[in-house]
C-alpha cells in the first residue's frame, strides 16, 4: 500500500494512525476529522474539564514531537462526504478526494437530539465544542439543571453540575436506568448515587416538549409535570456517523459491519472505535477504541484477516466522588454476589463493594465501586478466563 486514509481524527483514529506506523507503514498517511481539532481525550468532557479541574492542553491526546513522527497529513474541519470505494477515493465536503490504497474508519458516532434544541441553553455533550459552551454558560450563577438521560454521561455531567452548585434534575424514561449494563439490582444501587449529590432523579417518563421563546425556561414531562431549566443537557445516546457511506459498498446497520477483526465487507477497508459494530456488537467505549486498531491494521496491511479482536468488555464512569468500573458480559439470569464491603440502605456504603455475577458456577462480569485494586484483580480473572487455550508444548 501507498497511501493509507484514517478518516475520523478521533481516539481510535490516533491508535490507528500509530500502530500504522508501528507496524512498518512507511507510505503516505492521511488523516480527516470533522473537527478543527487534533484527536483529544473525551471521558473527561463531562467530568473535570466540565468543572474546570483540567483545562484543554490536559485534553491533548498528541504533542509535537509525536506529531512529527506520524508524518502524516492532517485535514482537519472537513467532513467526509462519501467513499467511491470503486475508485478508492475518499469524497470531502469541500469538494476534494482523497485517493487512497486502504481505508480506516473512525467517524464515532453523534449525539442524539430533541425537538427544541435551537433554543438557547440547550446541549449536548458529545464535542470540545460542546463541552467548552456548557461550562461557559454553567459559570454564569447558580442555574437550574435538567439533564435528559440518566445513563453514564447524563449522571456524570448531573455530578458536575451540582459539584459546581447547581440545582441539578435528572429524568429518565425507563423506570431505571442503566439496566442493560448493569442489571436491575446493581443498576438501583447505583442510581442511589444521586442522591449523594443531592441530585432529583426522575424515572419512568420522557419529555414531552422543551419550551421557551429564544432561551430554554422549562421541561414539560410526558406525565404533565413541567420542570423551570435554565440549562439542559442531552444526554440520550449517540448514533454512529455513517451517513456518508450511505451510497458505498459498505454493510451498515447502527455502524459499519465488521467482522472480528474490524475488516468490513472490502478487505482495503476497516472500521474502528464507535462507529464500528465488531463481531456483531457495537461498543462505545475508550478500552474498545484503543484495543481494535491494532487488530484492524494489520488486518489491512495483511490484506485478509490474520487477526482477531475479542477482549473483555471494560467501561468507568466517576459520579458523585464515586468510581464505578464494571468488565465482563453480563447476561439476563445472571446471579448478583458482593463479595466486598457492602451496600447500605440500597447506596454503596462508605469504601464501596466489589460485586461479581455469575452463571453456571462461573464469574462472568464483575463491578466495583471505589474497589480499584480488588476490581483490577478480578477483571485479570476474567481475561485469563477468556484467553484462548494455548497448544500444550511438543
Amino acid at each position: 500500500m501507498r497511501t493509507v486514509t484514517v478518516v475520523g481524527a478521533s481516539l481510535s483514529g490516533l491508535y490507528a494512525a500509530r500502530e500504522l506506523r508501528a507496524q512498518g507503514f512507511d507510505g503516505r498517511l492521511v488523516i480527516v476529522g470533522d473537527e478543527p481539532h487534533r484527536p483529544y481525550d473525551r471521558p473527561p468532557l463531562s467530568k473535570d474539564f466540565l468543572t474546570g479541574a483540567a483545562d484543554e492542553d490536559r485534553l491533548a491526546l498528541t504533542d509535537a514531537e509525536e506529531t512529527a513522527g506520524l508524518d502524516a497529513e492532517w485535514l482537519l474541519g472537513v467532513r467526509a462526504r462519501g467513499l467511491d470505494a470503486r475508485a478508492r477515493t475518499v469524497l470531502l465536503g469541500d469538494g476534494r478526494t482523497v485517493s487512497t490504497d486502504g481505508l480506516v474508519i473512525a467517524t464515532g458516532a453523534s449525539a442524539r437530539r430533541l425537538p427544541g434544541e435551537d433554543l438557547t441553553g440547550v446541549h449536548t455533550l458529545r464535542t470540545l465544542d460542546d463541552a467548552r459552551a456548557l461550562r461557559e454558560e454553567l459559570t454564569r450563577g447558580p442555574r437550574r439543571v435538567v439533564v435528559i438521560g440518566g445513563g453514564f454521561i447524563g449522571a456524570e455531567t448531573a455530578s458536575s453540575c451540582a459539584a459546581l452548585g447547581h440545582a441539578v434534575t435528572v429524568v429518565e424514561a425507563a423506570p431505571l436506568a442503566l439496566v442493560p449494563q448493569l442489571g436491575t439490582e446493581m443498576a438501583a444501587v447505583c442510581a442511589a448515587l444521586h442522591r449523594r449529590g443531592s441530585v432529583d432523579l426522575v424515572t419512568g417518563t420522557s419529555v414531552a416538549a422543551l419550551h421557551g421563546t429564544a432561551a430554554v425556561t422549562a421541561v414539560t414531562l410526558s406525565d404533565g409535570r413541567a420542570l423551570p431549566a435554565d440549562v439542559v443537557v442531552v444526554g440520550i445516546g449517540a448514533t454512529p456517523n455513517t451517513g456518508w457511506l450511505a451510497s458505498s459498498a459498505l454493510a451498515l446497520h447502527d455502524g459499519v459491519l465488521c467482522n472480528d477483526g474490524c475488516v468490513t465487507a472490502l478487505p482495503e477497508v476497516v472500521a474502528v472505535g464507535d462507529v464500528a459494530r465488531v463481531g456483531g456488537v457495537r461498543a462505545e467505549h475508550w478500552t474498545s477504541a484503543t484495543e481494535q486498531p491494532r487488530a484492524a491494521v494489520a488486518n489491512l496491511l495483511a490484506g485478509r484477516t490474520v487477526e482477531t479482536v475479542r477482549p473483555v468488555p471494560y467501561f468507568w464512569s466517576d459520579q458523585y466522588g464515586a468510581r464505578l468500573q464494571f468488565a465482563g458480559r453480563r447476561q439476563e439470569g445472571d446471579t448478583v454476589q458482593i463479595t466486598e464491603g457492602g451496600i447500605t440502605d440500597g447506596a454503596p456504603a462508605e469504601g464501596g463493594f466489589l460485586a461479581r455475577y455469575e452463571r453456571d458456577g462461573r464469574t462472568t462480569a464483575v463491578l466495583s465501586v471505589d474497589r480499584p485494586r480488588p476490581f483490577m484483580r478480578a477483571r485479570r480473572e476474567l481475561a485469563r478466563a477468556a484467553a484462548p487455550a494455548q497448544p500444550a508444548a511438543s
